[in-house]
């Protein structure tokens, strides 16, 4: 069966099977999260933009948007595939402060925000992180092999890194 490349946009998530390979790019303050089942070659990618869903303005709720929604909606998918949450494999990636402001409050870290909600929510989920490339000031893409469960991350001038 001949692998293809399923897309995660921003904001998005989407689960799949080998031999499919799982991308997302432009994460800058964004993070993204895989998932990965080795027993059944089954994974997920969420690419999420914001913290937390409380500060979204009401009825343009995008489950995928946000760290505490998007999260719990991924695993909702992968376990309907199969793909139980005790054999999950996390990785994490993104969360950069893309640009320096002086004298910046909180809701200008919005990279280390991001990254702090997602950790909180698989903390919630009991889930563990094993591989994370966080933080820094550039962008990333990733990818998730899910014919082996390898993530690579890509940044421009930074080469390629496998968590």
């Amino acid at each position: 069966m001949e692998s293809k490349v399923v897309r995660v946009g921003i904001a998005d998530l989407k689960a799949a099977k080998a031999p499919d390979l799982l991308v997302t790019l432009g994460l800058g303050s964004c993070v993204g999260i895989t998932f990965y089942d080795a027993r059944l070659k089954i994974g997920g990618l969420a690419h999420i933009m914001l913290p937390d869903s409380k500060q979204a303005r009401a009825g343009s709720v995008n489950l995928a948007k946000f760290a505490d929604t998007a999260i719990p909606l991924i695993l909702e998918q992968l376990d309907k595939m199969g793909a139980p949450k005790s054999r999950l494999v996390v990785k994490i990636a993104g969360g950069a402060q893309m640009f320096a402001f002086m004298g910046a409050d909180d809701r200008m870290r919005i990279g280390e925000r991001n990254v702090e909600a997602v950790k909180l929510a698989l903390k919630q989920q009991g889930l563990k992180i094993s591989g994370e490339d966080t933080g820094a000031n550039y962008g990333r893409s990733m990818e998730l092999n899910l014919e082996n469960g390898k993530v690579l991350i890509k940044a421009i001038e930074k080469g390629i890194k496998e968590l």
